[in-house]
């Protein structure tokens, strides 16, 4: 099925830049059915006085498609998009998370609207495993002092994680990268999840499940975070949290800041409870809470876990599929929602 005529070619606008890390011969593939275009709006003020104009002389557009790096734009809702309607179908985001959409507002525009499952997964995962490792071995601390001349002096051995069990709450796609990559330096995964795993997945992956967050937590020597940002997730992380969890536990955040009450992980790291934080994420991006850029036990990276080649090619052509499977199938490959009505 196809949502077009062979004579027009469905109007495509990209938020901000050309996409840029696509493959040339696949983006070159894709033109020949699509036309592609760009909205030059380096921030959202930007997007809310030019977008009126852009439609009125290029438009209508039936898709519109958002690159990552989205913190100039947030929040992406009616106040923002709605000079787009009624003609746009379909809303695509290179980026895994949606928490900054208003993914209501599109449902009722009859809007579909499209994250990217699969692009960010691995990178994710890898800068999980590296927050990890930095925690379990201290090497910010290390690092510090070797590039300030002091050498090793004050410092002591630091942990081994062969033998120390992974708590993953949240065994989703990123979750699964993680499993398969701690177990090669030899950590024991345990999982908390919405859904339990099927019996053969738990095999393949070597993961044990817990089904209350509480005893997950209290098993682990290091919790690693996986879990989307929603009204149920929002503060998963707080007081009664990081009581349940061992002394001297060390907590992992590569999903999202809110998912963490951040004055609870403060007391936290003040009491010792939990030994060291590795965040590459905060609530208030780009800001970050003093006392984490002052702490001596937390490793910080400025939401970098999605942020490789290849993983802005994969999420800028996956977002392209979910277009192609859209207007020549009818329904998107991710769709987050199901839109009340399409005009």
């Amino acid at each position: 099925m196809s949502n077009h005529t062979s004579t027009s070619k469905p109007k495509v606008l990209v938020l901000g830049s050309p996409l840029d890390y696509v493959p040339q011969k696949y983006f070159d593939d894709f033109q020949q059915d699509y036309a592609i275009d760009v909205l030059h709006a380096p921030d959202r003020a930007s997007v809310k006085a030019q977008l009126p104009t852009k439609v009125s002389q290029d438009g209508p557009f039936a898709a519109l498609v958002i690159k990552m790096g989205t913190i100039p734009y947030e929040p992406f809702d009616a106040d923002l998009l709605s000079a787009l309607e009624p003609a746009c179908k379909i809303v695509v985001s290179a980026s895994a998370g949606y928490n900054e959409f208003d993914v209501d507002y599109f449902t009722r525009a009859g809007v579909w609207f499209c994250n990217a499952v699969h692009a960010v997964s691995e990178a994710t995962a890898d800068m999980a495993l590296f927050l990890i490792l930095a925690t379990v071995r201290n090497t910010s601390v290390a690092e510090r002092q070797a590039r300030e001349g002091r050498w090793k002096a004050g410092l002591t051995p630091s942990g081994d994680p062969k033998g120390r069990v992974l708590g993953i709450v949240g065994l989703g796609s990123i979750g699964r990268y993680v499993a398969r990559k701690a177990a090669v330096f030899g950590m024991r995964v345990h999982y908390y999840n919405r859904r339990r795993l099927a019996p053969e997945v738990e095999r393949e992956l070597g993961v044990t499940y817990y089904g209350d967050l509480h005893e997950l937590l209290g098993s682990a020597d290091v919790v690693s975070l996986h879990t989307p940002l929603n009204a149920q997730t929002t503060g998963l992380i707080s007081r009664e949290e990081f009581a349940a969890m061992k002394d001297g536990a060390i907590l992992v955040n590569t999903a999202r800041g809110a998912v963490v009450d951040e004055e609870a992980l403060i007391q936290a790291l003040e009491s010792g409870k939990v030994a060291r934080a590795g965040l590459d994420v905060f609530p208030a991006e780009p800001k970050i809470n003093e006392y984490f850029m002052k702490s001596d036990k937390v490793v910080l990276q400025p939401h970098m876990g999605g942020l490789t080649e290849s993983s802005f090619a994969l999420s800028q052509q996956e977002c392209l599929e979910n277009l192609r499977a859209y207007f020549e199938k009818g329904v998107p490959n991710s769709p987050v929602n199901q839109p009340e009505r399409q005009h």
